[in-house]
């Protein structure tokens, strides 16, 4: 039996010139592939579309990698590491000794001191981080998954810890006015942008198994007023829900006084439990045989 012969590649044959009217026809925007222009996409009623492609590109890779329970972390992107904190509370106090009158700097120097306070939420979260990735080795028989905004401070934290236990772990950044990038430990297939905060929030919560809030500002009491809410309305299945550090959030915020005042009942404000350290946090959540 003779060999099939090989196939020689031709060079791809060359276009014929087009007349001017063709010409000025084919680069005419309208006769661009709707999937290629960029400018009829970005238009305002094309939002429905780009709602489902913020959603889709990161709903097929979560399926693709597996990914089915997850453990969300949410806090501040102002609460660095102890080293970093100190190193900014002595920035501030140095520019503090250049103009030792100017009001802004002596606030500047106040919250870096309280930062500092804060710094040891860095080591809660990135403590935790290393708990759930100890799961997400396979083949553990309750694969849990950290995820989180993918920026800085308490998320850069849990990102970490899971990284440093060799453990995957998902970051969901999204555009914002001001330039950022996610933090180095989010795993790199696992490192999602969206352009919309609805479907971005959507991601963070859809297959969460507990929800962990460390100390943070309108962001984070954006995430957990809107958790709190979805329990509540049983629009989601109950899940633990975790607020770290009980002297901050009831200093943030007072469930007491929105019972008293019959703004929600005393149940309302049994859908979370406080803590302080990793460990009980874990217990909290039911460590890797669910929520507790």
């Amino acid at each position: 039996m003779r060999p099939t012969p090989r196939r020689t590649r031709t060079a791809p044959k060359r276009r014929a010139p087009l007349s001017s009217t063709v010409e000025r026809l084919v680069s005419s925007p309208t006769y661009r592939q709707a999937d290629e222009d960029l400018a009829f996409l970005q238009r305002p009623e094309m939002c429905g579309v780009r709602l489902q492609l913020d959603y889709w590109k990161t709903e097929e890779t979560l399926q693709r990698f597996g990914i089915c329970d997850t453990v969300v972390v949410y806090g501040s992107t102002r609460i660095a590491s102890p080293a970093v904190a100190r190193a900014r509370l002595a920035d501030a106090q140095h520019r503090l000794a250049e103009r030792p009158n100017d009001p802004e700097r002596r606030h500047a120097v106040s919250v870096a001191v309280r930062l500092l306070e804060r710094s040891h939420y860095y080591g809660v979260a990135r403590d935790l981080g290393r708990l759930v990735g100890e799961t997400g080795r396979s083949p553990h028989p309750r694969r849990l998954t950290i995820i989180t905004g993918g920026g800085p401070g308490i998320m850069e934290a849990a990102n970490r810890g899971a990284h440093e236990r060799g453990a995957p772990s998902i970051g969901l950044n999204i555009t914002l006015p001001r330039e950022q990038f996610p933090n180095p430990y989010v795993t790199p297939e696992l490192c999602f942008r969206f352009h919309y905060f609805a479907i971005r929030k959507l991601h963070l919560l859809e297959r969460a198994k507990a929800a962990v809030f460390f100390p943070g500002g309108y962001g984070t009491c954006d995430e957990l007023f809107e958790v709190l809410t979805l329990l509540q309305t049983r629009k989601i299945a109950p899940l633990p829900v975790v607020l770290v550090g009980r002297a901050f959030w009831r200093s943030a915020v007072d469930f007491g006084f929105l019972v008293d005042e019959g703004m929600i009942d005393p149940c309302d404000a049994a859908l979370f439990r406080f803590c302080e350290t990793a460990d009980e946090i874990w217990a909290a959540i039911g460590g890797p045989h669910g929520p507790a």
